[in-house]
């Protein structure tokens, strides 16, 4: 397989061993050489396609902490019949320098990624064009979206009506033929050839059209099939009827009624697949369509599209927020379930944070809006939501190399057929119809509809749950997890710790060592770090500023603070060297104890204690009868991990734990065969979640970091984690079961049409309930809960 080459920008590198990180991370991934230079910024990729591709590749380095400015493009693509018409626009696209491009033909949208500053959009749209399709920018406004989607769908029902309309009258052939005499002439041939005429010409020119733009870019599609197939039939018929060979059939029936039901099969997929958009559409209604905003004295309602950052906007009783921003006025209660999954209303007051989307269930709010528009928490969810259900699962490979090759082969099915029929029957006229049949059952629409239309419909489901999966990739992988490591800060406890002792290691003042504590961890976000800072703010200490500072990850920080000397703070064994008698009591009582030393004598032990979350242990319960194993991976000592472990149900537990060790045990399990998640904040846990199969963020509102993880739990709760395995699982259930009844429909159709057991008409309907059957059973998932 031929090697292809990338080079991405990366941001984030501060020296170069994160350079050697980097690249490591690059080169444990199948079929990719990597070569990361520090100087540059950049990052020289060699990867095999088959194995890899750009977006993988920007994923990993992501996953590792840092990131690969990129710019993207939504495009709205049309013109294209069937699954081959998007691989052929993929391909054409993913041969542009540094493009990661994914075409979803359920959805008739185009996802571009490629490198900031080396792109632009006009070569993007000019790509597609030559491949013999169009694409113009995605608008960002539903409304225009829906009223272009209406006005397409009128076009569609009104030729599908012309169709219809037309061939109506061959209702009473197709009668003689299946009930009646068995015979033809129930309409005269050359009213025949007047009313089959303008549906084969007229409303069938569209296959004409999207064949020659397909076989001009060296592709084969649906509408070269239905074009080749209904041409056959219409000019034997009309040579035929010009020829006056009344002793010969004509079969203008079966070309016009396979255009109308071809035409029908699209009307009703078309509507179909509407539903499975659902998600994105309950979404964008969160945000109402105008705001009252308090501008120079007066109130005034505005168009959301009027509304700027640092406008002060009233949020009544009953009204939804329409900015992100921070209330400076008022008090109320606010359902935010739709945004965050969280289920239970709650209160906010001057200085909390507020979100677009968000219902007043009871008060009034004045907010000052700090985000609006396309800027707020509710857009970036839209926008992730949309290009998560436009992305592959990897099962869709096989139906994918499967599409690469069936038009060519049924092409050639079908003109075995037409030769050997014609031969061993010695009837010609009835062996194109035997081949007709063969190119009109063999349309390849069921087979691409078969996953992305279950996979639109399984994370739409899971995003108005609060569970927000980054690609359909993450989907699959979660579908098949044996095992869930979880870290124990914010994961299976609160995340809040709070200080509960300070012991003496020798005389002083137990204020001041708090101080000294509290000026370490200035500006840190720990969870441990914020809890010393919270004791101190509660004690009104002063903190002093330090010089020096260093952090060593997983053990602790150290800096110098004037006057006072050298200061530390971290694990005892870190900071002292050993651990204390002191600090096992505090270890078996299940807390976090740091040190705290000053020119490396020892001071005192700082115990914080962090509350278990009351669903933990339903939901490690919950996960074991799912089949997932769960594991903790933690940096605390073994006795206070140990007690956290014991109360969730818990019964694997590795403590004193590094990020390298973390990571270092997941590859030894996967090692073993088995399939590992790993729940981590993205950050200290960079390494174990680029090592694990697929990675969770918990969180809520704006503090969820969407961007980090291959699976967001809006409510952060290890509840929903299970939750989310289970729709994955139910997804992928119905993929299967499309792939399957995708499959058996052409493994059966086409050996009956080549056997002459199939006539052509029956055969059309059969292609157009095969793709409504797909999209419908996808759409059953709408009923999981």
């Amino acid at each position: 397989m031929s090697q292809q080459t990338v080079t991405l920008p990366v941001q984030g590198m501060t020296c170069a061993a994160c350079a050697q990180r980097i690249e490591k991370v690059l080169n444990r991934l199948p079929g990719v050489s990597a070569n990361v230079s520090f100087a540059s910024e950049s990052a020289r990729i060699d990867f095999d396609p088959a194995q890899q591709d750009v977006t993988a590749l920007r994923g990993a380095i992501g996953k590792a902490g840092f990131a690969v400015p990129e710019a993207s493009l939504q495009l709205a693509v049309s013109g294209m019949t069937c699954v081959a018409c998007a691989q052929r626009i993929e391909k054409v696209l993913n041969r542009l320098p540094g493009v990661a491009a994914n075409v979803n033909f359920a959805t008739e949208t185009a996802s571009v990624h490629f490198p900031a500053g080396s792109l632009q959009a006009d070569a993007v749209i000019a790509a597609i064009r030559r491949a013999g399709y169009d694409a113009t920018l995605q608008s960002d406004d539903s409304a225009e979206r829906s009223a272009r989607e209406r006005q397409h769908y009128q076009r569609e029902l009104a030729w599908f009506g012309l169709s219809l309309l037309l061939t109506l009258p061959f209702a009473g052939e197709m009668w003689m033929m299946a009930g009646g005499s068995g015979q033809h002439g129930w309409l005269p041939r050359m009213w025949q050839l007047a009313l089959a005429t303008p549906v084969q010409l007229l409303v069938g020119w569209r296959f004409y059209r999207g064949a020659w733009l397909a076989l001009r870019g060296g592709a084969a599609n649906m509408d070269v099939l239905v074009a080749l197939g209904t041409s056959m039939a219409w000019l034997w018929s009309a040579w035929v009827t010009l020829g006056g060979r009344h002793d010969l059939y004509v079969y203008f029936e079966a070309s016009t009624v396979i255009i109308t039901l071809v035409l029908m099969g699209k009307l009703l997929e078309a509507r179909a697949k509407r539903r499975t958009a659902g998600a994105i559409e309950s979404l964008l209604a969160l945000s109402p369509k105008t705001a009252r905003v308090e501008r120079d004295g007066q109130l005034l309602e505005l168009a959301i599209a009027q509304l700027q950052a640092g406008d002060l906007v009233i949020v009544r009783h009953g009204e939804r927020l329409a900015v992100d921003g921070e209330v400076e006025a008022g008090q109320a209660v606010l359902d935010e379930s739709l945004l965050t999954g969280e289920s239970l209303p709650v209160e906010r007051t001057v200085g909390d944070r507020v979100y677009a989307g968000t219902q007043n269930s009871g008060g009034m709010l004045k907010v000052r809006a700090r985000s609006v528009g396309s800027h707020t928490q509710l857009a970036a969810i839209v926008r992730a939501v949309a290009e998560a259900q436009g992305s592959k699962a990897p099962i869709q490979a096989l139906a994918d190399r499967i599409a690469a090759v069936f038009v060519p082969a049924v092409l050639s099915i079908a003109l075995l057929t037409f030769l050997l029929s014609g031969w061993l029957l010695a009837d010609w006229p009835r062996a194109i119809i035997h081949a007709v049949a063969v190119l009109v059952i063999a349309c390849p629409c069921a087979l691409g509809l078969a996953t992305p239309t279950a996979v639109m419909v399984g994370m739409g489901n899971g995003a108005r749950r609060g569970v927000l999966f980054r690609n359909a990739t993450a989907l699959q992988h979660a579908a098949e997890l044996d095992l869930l490591v979880v870290d124990k800060t914010g994961t299976l406890t609160v995340g809040k710790p709070q200080l509960t002792d300070i012991v003496p290691l020798t005389a002083g003042d137990e204020a001041q060592w708090l101080a000294w504590a509290a000026a370490l961890e200035q500006g840190a976000e720990h969870p441990l770090a914020q809890a010393v800072l919270a004791a101190a703010s509660a004690r009104q200490l002063p903190l002093a500023a330090v010089e020096g500072f260093a952090a060593t990850i997983g053990k602790g920080v150290d800096a110098t603070l004037p006057g006072v000397g050298r200061l530390r703070l971290g694990t005892p064994d870190w900071v002292l060297g050993e651990v204390p008698a002191a600090a096992q009591p505090l270890y078996a009582a299940g807390k976090t104890v740091l040190a705290l030393s000053r020119d490396g004598e020892a001071q005192a032990l700082l115990a914080l204690a962090d509350q278990l979350r009351p669903t933990s242990p339903q939901a490690v319960q919950r996960l074991a009868e799912l089949g997932v194993k769960v594991a903790m991976l933690t940096g605390d000592k073994p006795e206070t991990a140990a007690t956290i472990a014991h109360q969730a149900g818990i019964g694997e537990v590795h403590a004193g734990q590094s990020p390298q060790d973390k990571a270092a045990q997941i590859r030894q399990w996967q090692a073993q065969g088995l399939r590992v998640a790993m729940v981590g904040d993205g950050i200290n846990d960079a390494p174990a979640l680029a090592a694990a199969n697929v990675s969770f963020a918990m969180g809520a509102g704006a503090d969820v970091a969407i961007e980090a993880a291959d699976v967001t739990l809006m409510h952060g709760d290890l509840l929903h984690l299970a939750d989310a395995i289970r729709l994955s699982r139910a997804t992928m259930g119905k993929i299967r079961q499309n792939l399957f009844f995708a499959f058996v429909y052409n493994v059966l159709g086409i050996p009956l049409a080549a056997l002459g057991m199939l006539n052509p008409v029956i055969a059309g309907a059969a292609m157009a309930a095969s793709s409504v059957s797909v999209v419908s059973n996808s759409l059953l998932l709408r009923r999981w809960r």
